[in-house]
C-alpha cells in the first residue's frame, strides 16, 4: 500500500530531491542529472529486493493490528447506518434505563414510560430503543450484549483484512512504481496521479476478491440474535443465510443466486476507489515532506511517525469524503429481501436515502467512521513501512 522508498534508506535519500514535488512538478533530477538517475536505478534495485510474498506479509501484520485495534468503532458506525436504514433494536431502553422509582421516573424524564395497568413492566418510548450516537452504541452494546461484543465481527474483520491488505498494498506498491518509472520517463506531467490511479486499480482487485467475506462481516455486525443464550453465526452461517432464503430445485439456479455473495459490490466499489484514490493522492505528498525534514538517515521511529502521521489525516479526509457511498453499501449489505437485493442499484439507494434522512442520511455515522478510518489506515501504512524497513535491513545483512 505504501512504496518501500518511504521506509528504506536509499529510498529516504531521494527525499530532499523527491521524484515529484508538492506541487506536482517533476523534480529537475529527472531532467537535467545524470548522476541523480543513475541515483535513481540503484534505489530501483534496494526497492525490488523485496519481493511480493514479503510485502504480502508485512500488510498482513498490519491489517491484523488495525482490524483488532477499531472494531468496536466499526461495529458503532454499522448499528447506526443499520438503524437508519430500519434494522430494529429491542430491548435497549430495559438495560440502559434502570427501573425507577414511578414518581420520580414521570417527574425526572423528558419521555416518561407508560406503565401497563397490569403490573410493574413499563412499556417505553420508540425512540428509547434507539442508538443516540457513538458513543450510546457502545455502551448499550456493553451493557445488553457484552464488553466482548464490541469485537463482534472481529473474526470476519480478520478473515477480510489480511487478504485484501495483503493483496492491496503490494500492488499498490509495484503498480506505483512501475507508473512511476513510464511517467517520469514519456509523460512526466502526469506522475503526480500515480498514487491515484495505482491505490485504485489495487483497491479494486482487493475489493473483487475477497467480497464476500466482507458482507458478511457488515451482516454480523448489523444484526443482533433476537434470542438469549444463541450463539450468533460465524462468517460461513451468515454467508449460508444470504444464499438460503432463495435456494432452489436446480444446481443451475442455485449457482445463479450464489451471486447474491456479491450483493453491493458495486456500491463498495463506489465507496473504496474514490476512497483509496483521495487516501493516496493526499498521503503520498504529506508523507515526502514530513520525511523529507527528518533527514538523509532513516529510523524505525522516523518511519513510524511519519507514515503514522500521513496516514491518519489521509485516512480521515477520505473517510469523510465518501460516507454517503459508505451509508449505501451498508444498505445494500444488510437488505434481506433477495429480489430488492439484486434490483438495488448504488444510484438507487443513494436517492432513496436522501429522500428518507436528507444530508443527514448520508452522512450517517461519520463520526466512528471518521474516528476508524484515520487510526487505521495510519496503523496500517506505519506497520507495513516498519515491517518493510526491517526486511530491508535482513536483506543487507545477508548479501
Amino acid at each position: 500500500m505504501v512504496g518501500s522508498w518511504h521506509g528504506l534508506p536509499s529510498r529516504m535519500s531521494t527525499a530532499a530531491g523527491s521524484r515529484v514535488d508538492f506541487e506536482g512538478n517533476v523534480d529537475t533530477m529527472f531532467r537535467e542529472s545524470k548522476d541523480h538517475q543513475k541515483q535513481f536505478h540503484s534505489v530501483r534495485v534496494s526497492d525490488d529486493n523485496l519481493g511480493f510474498g514479503e510485502r504480502a506479509f508485512a500488510a498482513a501484520g498490519a491489517a491484523f493490528v488495525s482490524a483488532i485495534v477499531v472494531n468496536p468503532l466499526d461495529v458503532a458506525k454499522t448499528r447506526l447506518q443499520a438503524q437508519a436504514a430500519g434494522v430494529p433494536y429491542q430491548g435497549l431502553c430495559d438495560v440502559a434505563c434502570p427501573e425507577p422509582n414511578a414518581m420520580l421516573s414521570e417527574l425526572r424524564s423528558s419521555t416518561p414510560r407508560i406503565r401497563s395497568l397490569l403490573g410493574t413492566k413499563t412499556v417505553c418510548p420508540p425512540v428509547c430503543n434507539q442508538y443516540k450516537g457513538t458513543l450510546d452504541v457502545l455502551y448499550k452494546v456493553i451493557r445488553q450484549e457484552g464488553f466482548w461484543r464490541l469485537w463482534r465481527g472481529t473474526t470476519a474483520s480478520l478473515a477480510l483484512a489480511m487478504p485484501t491488505v495483503g493483496i492491496y498494498m503490494p500492488c499498490y506498491d509495484i503498480f506505483r512504481n512501475w507508473m512511476e518509472d513510464f511517467t517520469i520517463q514519456n509523460a512526466p506531467n502526469l506522475t503526480p496521479y500515480v498514487p491515484l490511479v495505482a491505490g485504485s486499480i489495487a483497491r479494486s482487485l482487493a475489493c473483487i476478491s475477497c467480497y464476500p467475506v466482507e458482507l458478511a462481516r457488515t451482516r454480523m455486525q448489523a444484526f443482533k440474535e433476537s434470542q438469549a443464550g444463541v450463539k450468533p453465526p460465524g462468517v460461513w452461517g451468515t454467508l449460508n443465510r444470504v444464499i438460503n432464503p432463495v435456494k432452489n430445485k436446480t444446481p443451475l439456479q442455485n449457482l445463479q443466486n450464489y451471486r447474491l455473495l456479491w450483493t453491493g459490490l458495486g456500491a463498495q466499489l463506489a465507496r473504496d476507489v474514490p476512497f483509496s484514490a483521495i487516501c493516496w493522492s493526499t498521503l503520498e505528498p504529506i508523507r515526502r515532506r514530513i520525511i523529507g525534514l527528518m533527514g538523509d538517515e532513516p529510523t524505525a521511529a522516523s518511519v513510524l511517525g511519519a507514515n503514522f502521521s500521513a496516514g491518519f489525516i489521509a485516512g480521515s479526509l477520505a473517510a469523510a469524503a465518501t460516507c454517503p457511498l459508505d451509508v449505501a453499501k451498508t444498505r445494500r449489505q444488510i437488505e434481506k429481501d433477495p429480489t430488492r437485493a439484486i434490483m438495488m442499484t448504488t444510484r438507487k439507494m443513494l436517492l432513496e436515502i436522501w429522500r428518507d434522512g436528507g444530508m443527514k442520511g448520508l452522512f450517517m455515522g461519520v463520526v466512528p467512521r471518521v474516528g476508524r478510518a484515520g487510526p487505521s489506515v495510519g496503523i496500517v501504512v506505519s506497520s507495513y513501512e516498519v515491517v518493510k524497513y526491517f526486511l530491508h535491513y535482513r536483506h543487507l545483512t545477508t548479501q
